[in-house]
């Protein structure tokens, strides 16, 4: 076997772990950080396709913003575990018996699967590369600086009102 797909493997183990236990979690911090995880052996995967951009991007957007917002929620909602609605073990049950045959179903399918044998065609440019990419966004004669910075400045205004808006207003004596 290939360093390559052991490291798929592991990858995969990793992903379909941290995401089974991401549901199964009963503290709603943990599967926050369960998910994080799951995120990041995603990002793993498309490093594997050679899709660095696409893997960073994943792990800003994703991993970073997105979590961000889920611990915020669940900060903000203040879960305790007296006003948890407890479920029966039947749900339980049938959750762990849902995941096992969905996970039979996908490791048949990938066994008797059969990969693609052939050529294809390449034009010999590279279009997955940062520094590509980086030259289309950014380049003067292309005018994309401007939107970019736009955006970044949008998001940071956001931030701040979320911030703003989060803030708790102390009592006047």
């Amino acid at each position: 076997m290939s360093p390559i797909t052991i490291i798929f493997y592991f990858l995969s183990a990793i992903t379909l772990a941290s995401a089974f236990l991401t549901i199964y979690s009963k503290n709603p911090i943990h599967s926050a950080i369960y998910l994080v995880i799951c995120f990041f052996s995603i990002a793993g995967h498309y490093l594997l396709f050679n899709a660095q951009f696409l893997a960073i991007v994943h792990i800003i957007v994703y991993s970073g913003a997105i979590m961000v917002l889920f611990l915020f929620t669940i900060m903000l909602m203040n879960l305790n575990k007296e006003d948890e609605v407890h479920k029966p073990r039947i749900t339980r049950l049938g959750a762990i018996t849902v995941f096992i045959l969905t996970s039979v179903v996908l490791v048949t399918i990938f066994i008797h699967s059969k990969t693609i044998m052939g050529d294809y065609d390449s034009s010999g440019e590279d279009f997955q590369s940062i520094k590509k990419l980086g030259v289309v966004l950014l380049d003067d004669k292309n005018g994309y600086m401007v939107p970019f910075e736009f955006a970044s400045i949008l998001l940071l205004v956001a931030m701040i009102g979320v911030v703003l808006l989060s803030k708790k207003e102390k009592p006047e004596k």
